[in-house]
């Protein structure tokens, strides 16, 4: 026959004896709730066995009727201090911070952030300069092939696109400068804005913002999915270096592109430019071009042209950085795809402010 566990009550005192578990209790829990009162004394001393659902039921008396425990045996005292210690109201949803401090954390969050990341940005480049070194020493590491392929993928294929956006820019341009120099009768200054703007800043500018889009979110998908499936792991494993088969080849194209890429933007620009002030202002073609030599200086064409290749690095390893973090799943090659366009055309804007400073420092105004 099963043993139960049984409750005596003598005054103030409820003495408990027997196995105090849960297949042993039967209608422990509703007698004790009629015999403990405020200040009865809970005798344990005959308790056999205790688990954590008697231990709750004693607890939940001590807690709610203010008795107090007597006679309990080490194991059981041990176990009824463990469920009063655990006895403590849980949140399903947490109190959410105020306002102000919900906001310094996000901010202080993205610091952190950002900060790591760049972090990581110099310490890729590094690893990329040494890449570098090694295919300088041994000219037969360079991946000619794969190099010029990205010149395929980045430039020729890229022309399309970044000569209408810059056609459509030099008539933009063109149109806003011809109304607002209109107020004035200094139509013919609309000449002046197009090629100076044009070479100096736009051309270049745009057209790293549309490779930064187009070639570095690819590189990011590209290398991001060769982690997914392991490829990069498995050209480490048969001794091929992934900076130097997979990252330095963009790297080369992009940088090597992206001066072509902005004197072809700039151009196209000009020429849309041009063609708005024959059509709007009535200035021809030989006029336009004349103007031009006489008030762009050549320093507004260097200008540009030493900044593309810098872009253009910045570009590719922001994209290949991002595409070489992509770990666990795919959701995680478009959250590094959209981080490698955002970095890029952040430091790209960045730069540019810095150059424009430096420039203008040394005369190049």
């Amino acid at each position: 026959m099963q043993q139960v566990a049984r409750l005596e009550r003598a005054g103030e005192v409820v003495r408990l004896s027997g196995p105090l578990t849960l297949a042993q209790l039967g209608n422990l829990p509703r007698r004790l709730d009629a015999a403990v009162k405020a200040g009865t004394h809970i005798d344990l001393s005959g308790v056999e066995r205790m688990d954590t659902v008697g231990a709750w039921i004693v607890h939940r008396l001590v807690r709610d009727r203010g008795a107090a425990v007597v006679g309990a045996d080490e194991r059981s005292a041990s176990l009824l201090a463990q469920v009063a210690q655990a006895d403590k109201p849980v949140r399903v949803r947490p109190e959410r911070p105020g306002g102000l401090i919900r906001l310094l954390g996000e901010v202080g969050d993205a610091t952190a952030t950002a900060g790591r990341t760049m972090l990581g940005l110099v310490g890729f480049f590094g690893a990329l300069m040494l890449s570098v070194g090694r295919v300088i020493r041994h000219p037969r590491r360079l991946r000619l092939n794969a190099v010029v392929q990205r010149f395929e993928v980045v430039g020729v294929r890229a022309l399309g696109i970044i000569g209408l956006m810059s056609f459509l820019i030099g008539i933009v341009i063109a149109q806003q400068g011809a109304v607002q120099l209109r107020q004035f009768g200094a139509e013919v200054f609309t000449i002046n804005l197009v090629g100076r703007i044009t070479l100096r800043e736009l051309g270049v500018l745009m057209t790293a913002i549309m490779v930064a889009g187009r070639s570095g979110s690819a590189f990011a998908a590209q290398i991001g999915s060769m982690k997914l499936a392991e490829e990069v792991d498995a050209m480490r494993t048969i001794g091929v270096s992934p900076m130097e088969a997979l990252v330095l080849p963009r790297f080369l194209a992009t940088v090597l592109m992206m001066p072509l890429l902005a004197a072809y933007a700039s151009v196209v620009a000009i020429i849309g430019g041009g063609l708005l002030s024959w059509i709007a202002l009535d200035i021809p073609p030989v006029t336009f071009v004349q103007r031009l030599r006489e008030v762009v200086p050549i320093t507004d064409l260097w200008v540009g042209l030493v900044k593309a290749p810098v872009f253009g690095a910045i570009i590719a390893l922001a994209g290949c950085f991002q595409g070489m973090q992509v770990e666990a799943n795919a959701e995680e090659v478009g959250l590094r795809t959209t981080a490698a366009v955002v970095q890029a055309i952040f430091l790209v804007i960045v730069i540019d402010a810095f150059f424009a400073v430096f420039f203008t420092e040394i005369g190049w105004n």
